[in-house]
């Protein structure tokens, strides 16, 4: 990688795989470190928001831990954030769970509800649908594969750009039983729904191509 090392945060709020995606980030030259303090979090070149389990549990946890604050506050900045698996979910407007609805940080309207599908989780590797221009996925195949691992899914984006300054977000797609959001980049906000740091060589890539944005 060329140029200065980057400093990326991996926030710990207690609900994310944090080690391995320290393991991967580490893997693309950027300097990691795993921690919840302020002004670490608000001042790396990187935010990276994991998130495993159940939205209402993250929710909270982030807001325990000041996060959902960080996350406003980065963006607000044009500071770049990314969120994986349920740390995508809770970037959306709510969550349904069992039929209980939790308020998520609403930086994108719509609702992750549980995945319309025969089998359930969505466990395992799948294809994505990728928009023309995506930085996320620059320099992979179209038949590259991610490692998924969910019960709940986005199945309707809905937000919409009318400001012709403003670059419309790029979704990509999915599909298990029907089709889902699987990633969305949005200025400073990217994020997957797969595991890119369980996601082999295409996963690296994709970590890569993040980090070179930075």
């Amino acid at each position: 990688m060329s140029g200065p090392q980057k400093k990326v945060v991996v926030f710990d709020y207690g609900f994310g795989n944090v080690r391995s995606a320290e393991r991967a980030l580490a893997r693309t030259g950027a300097d990691v470190e795993i921690t919840r303090d302020y002004d670490k979090a608000m001042n790396a070149d990187g935010l990276l928001v994991p998130g495993v389990g159940a939205f209402a549990s993250c929710m909270k946890g982030l807001r325990e831990a000041r996060g959902d604050w960080i996350v406003d506050r980065r963006l607000s900045g044009g500071r770049p954030v990314m969120g994986i698996c349920v740390g995508m979910q809770i970037l959306f407007a709510r969550g349904i769970e069992h039929g209980v609805e939790t308020e998520g940080l609403d930086e994108w309207p719509g609702s992750v509800e549980p995945l319309q599908a025969e089998i359930v989780p969505h466990m395992g590797w799948n294809t994505v649908d990728t928009p023309a221009g995506s930085q996320l996925f620059a320099g992979l195949d179209a038949d590259a594969r991610f490692y998924f691992v969910h019960s709940y899914a986005v199945h309707d984006w809905s937000l919409e750009t009318h400001n012709p300054t403003i670059e419309p977000p790029k979704v990509t797609w999915s599909t298990h039983g029907k089709p889902f959001v699987a990633a969305v980049e949005n200025g400073a906000l990217w994020a997957t729904q797969f595991h890119p740091e369980k996601s082999g060589d295409a996963g690296a890539q994709l970590l890569n191509n993040w980090i070179g944005t930075l």
